[in-house]
This record gives structure tokens, C-alpha cells and sequence, in this order.
């Protein structure tokens, strides 16, 4: 890694921050000199990565539930107490569903993906907006996926959430235009987490069929995309979507 972006004085949250995408981008901004909240809703799994983490700079680890509001809402006010403010979000939390045909998907299921996906992150946005515009600066990155532009077959419930991600973000982004919190969405293909523990090989297959490289990405190129559209450089740029596919993106 050269030359990471200047993070010196940041607080950041980062949802789903115990492992995958999420820990990549905690390594990414301590190692900008920035402090950081990890999200996540299993406590073994934060308290690994707290371990891992903690030589690289300021890390508290919170067990949080995206799906509740209640839990966000105190969660944000205890970080920023910790922490002295929030100036960085990043909504890496998500899950996967399951690959069956939409007349066949369980009701929960889908409840469930649609709670974490997409209400994490309207809960998430809602609850620490407010605390970037006491300061007037923030910087938030949502995690969609290339399936909420293209549609996965047999994914509908993932594909939905993260296409609706796009929506919110683009919304967020306008609203906040005015100010000096950007708001901003990467869309990534297939990229190598424990999330594809969850995905069939047939699923799996088909995404990387998809892929002009012929290969996943890894979560230190995610890492370094969200770490511009978290620095003081993402400037102009609010409601925008950056593709990280491989050459997927078609538009």
C-alpha cells in the first residue's frame, strides 16, 4: 500500500467492521491515522478484530444490530461520545439471502436481508447524519453490489435491497448537497469475503462468468476505492455510484 489517504483526526463507524470488507476498510483508515468504531452483531467476531486491529490505532468495538433502530441509535451516540464526533460512515453490513426462485423465497428471508441491507442502512444514515452536521463534514460510503443494477437471477431479495441502497444513497446525497457531507455508493461484483460461504457454486459461477477479468476482486481494492470516497479529496462528488466489477458494468 502507498500513500493512504489522510485520515489524521477522523472518527470513522463501519458496519459489518469484524471481518470481509468492513475490517479491510477499519486497516485502511487507522492506517490513515484515523479512529474507529467496529459495527457488528457477533462479539466473538469483534473481538478478533479488535485484536487484530488495535496495534494500528484507536478501535472500539461495538455488538451492534443493524435491523434495530434502537440499537444504531445508541450505539452512534456512545461512539461519538467515545470517539468525539463521527465524520466517517461506511455501511459494509449485509448478507446474502438465500439462491431460490422468487415464488419460492421464504417470507422471512426476505424480510431478513431487506432489514439488514437496506434498513441497516437507512437506520445507520438516520441516526448519524445528525451528528456530521453538528461539524458540518461527514463522508458516508454505502456497499451495494453489481446485482442493484443488473438483477441476479434466483437472488431477487439481495438484488432488490441492493438496488433500493442505490436509490437511498442518491436521495441522501441530494438532500445534503448543500453542505459538506458527501454521500456516495460503490457497487462491487464478486469479491472474495465470508459472504460466499452463503452463495451456491452454481450463484457463484454465474457471477464470475459475468466478470470481463475473469476473477473475484479482493477487499483491499474495495478498500482503497472507499478510502477516496471517504477522504477530504471526495470533494465534488455526492450521490454518485463507483462500479469496483471487473469490467462487468455495462452502464
Amino acid at each position: 500500500m502507498t500513500n493512504p489517504p489522510n485520515f489524521d483526526g477522523r472518527r470513522a463507524v463501519i458496519t459489518g467492521g469484524g471481518r470481509g470488507m468492513g475490517f479491510a476498510m477499519a486497516k485502511r483508515f487507522l492506517e490513515g491515522g484515523a479512529s474507529v468504531a467496529l459495527w457488528d452483531i457477533s462479539e466473538e467476531t469483534l473481538a478478533d478484530a479488535q485484536s487484530l486491529l488495535s496495534p494500528l490505532g484507536r478501535v472500539m468495538s461495538q455488538a451492534v444490530d443493524v435491523s434495530s433502530y434502537e440499537s444504531v441509535e445508541a450505539a452512534a451516540n456512545e461512539a461519538a461520545d467515545v470517539l468525539g464526533g463521527i465524520e466517517i460512515l461506511v455501511n459494509a453490513a449485509g448478507i446474502a439471502g438465500v439462491n431460490v426462485p422468487l415464488t419460492e423465497y421464504p417470507l422471512k428471508t426476505w424480510n431478513a436481508v431487506m432489514d439488514v441491507n437496506l434498513n441497516g442502512i437507512f437506520h445507520t444514515c438516520r441516526a448519524i447524519v445528525p451528528i456530521m452536521q453538528k461539524s458540518d463534514y461527514g463522508r458516508i460510503a454505502n456497499i451495494s453490489s453489481m446485482a442493484g443494477k443488473d438483477g441476479n437471477p434466483n437472488a431477487s431479495a439481495y438484488s432488490v435491497s441492493k438496488a433500493a441502497v442505490i436509490g437511498l444513497t442518491k436521495s441522501l446525497g441530494k438532500e445534503l448537497a448543500t453542505s459538506n457531507i458527501r454521500v456516495n455508493v460503490i457497487c462491487p461484483a464478486v469479491i472474495m469475503t465470508e459472504m460466499l460461504q452463503d452463495v451456491s457454486q452454481e450463484q457463484l459461477d454465474y457471477m464470475l462468468s459475468k466478470i470481463p477479468m475473469g476473477r473475484a476482486g479482493t477487499v483491499e481494492e474495495i478498500a482503497n476505492m472507499v478510502g477516496w470516497m471517504c477522504s477530504e479529496e471526495c470533494s465534488y462528488t455526492t450521490g454518485a455510484v463507483f462500479d469496483l466489477s471487473g469490467g462487468r458494468a455495462t452502464y
